[in-house]
């Protein structure tokens, strides 16, 4: 085996992994368990191909969180062109964000609701009915008030692109069966005055990001056009109307696609192709 790859949960990367490293297999992990280790590359192959290199200290390779590896894919060139200072992202997350158990139950519930009897469905894999709701609560509630997801988001972006600009999150759940969608607001150095123009141009060039930008003609990424590809989606790109060095946008990708195996099979390819 050259290559494992391990998505069955954090205990179990945390105990199975090294015999895999042992073995002399390079480990892709998609769990959290690894990500924040100085030692292991966390990885978004179109962000920092080059920390595939570092694999070799521990064998093991970690794919970031779903909601991060979408947005670093549209800071990536906006960094590159501006130099990013503040980022502040709300996310919009899908129920199979929460795995089988959260999109049935909201099927069930919305079924349910059509037969009238919504205030005897069961709810269990969140802490409220999600159908026809949204929740601003995913992952635990840390000590900051913020919750584990939102802060998966701040320290791995930073980790993946290696910066210290500041990024802010609020990760919501929303009744939406795939793909997340995120509401991101850009604050460049100062002295920059924004080209919109020049913006979509340099993320419709970037590998792997679409942009869908006609609101005009009612063009714009969403979830069920996002779902089962294998393209980040941006839209809604406009300059602040106060500030000239801040930018807002709107990016959708598929999460449990872009956002888990098809950045895994990336990280494979790239590697491939290094050890070559």
């Amino acid at each position: 085996i050259d290559i494992a790859f391990f998505s069955a949960g954090g205990s179990i990367s945390e105990k199975y992994a090294k015999y895999a490293v042992e073995s002399g297999a390079l480990v892709i992990d998609n769990t959290s368990h690894f990500r924040m280790m100085d030692n292991v590359p966390l990885v978004v192959p179109e962000v920092n191909p080059e920390d595939i290199e570092l694999w070799e200290e521990t064998g093991i390779i970690a794919n970031p969180n779903c909601s991060t590896i979408q947005m670093v894919q549209l800071l990536k060139p906006l960094h590159d062109l501006y130099g990013i200072k503040r980022v502040d992202v709300s996310t919009y997350q899908a129920t199979s964000g929460a795995g089988k158990a959260g999109m049935e139950e909201l099927v069930q519930q919305m079924q349910d609701f059509f037969a009238f009897k919504l205030d005897e469905s069961k709810v269990e894999a969140f802490a409220h009915q999600i159908a026809l709701n949204v929740i601003p609560h995913i992952d635990t509630p840390q000590a900051n008030s913020y919750t584990k997801e939102e802060m998966k988001m701040v320290n791995e972006t930073n980790k993946i692109m290696h910066s210290d600009f500041a990024v802010s999150a609020t990760c919501v759940r929303v009744p939406v069966l795939r793909s997340h969608s995120e509401a991101i607001t850009i604050r460049f150095e100062e002295g920059v005055d924004v080209d919109v123009a020049k913006v979509r141009e340099v993320l419709d060039a970037f590998e792997n990001v679409t942009v869908q930008d006609d609101l005009e003609n009612s063009v714009y990424p969403m979830p069920m056009t996002a779902t089962d590809t294998d393209e980040t989606y941006v839209g809604r790109i406009r300059k602040d109307l106060h500030e000239n060095n801040v930018l807002h946008l709107w990016g959708v990708a598929d999460q449990v696609r872009v956002g888990a195996a098809t950045n895994a099979i990336r990280i494979a390819q790239k590697w491939i192709k290094l050890e070559a």
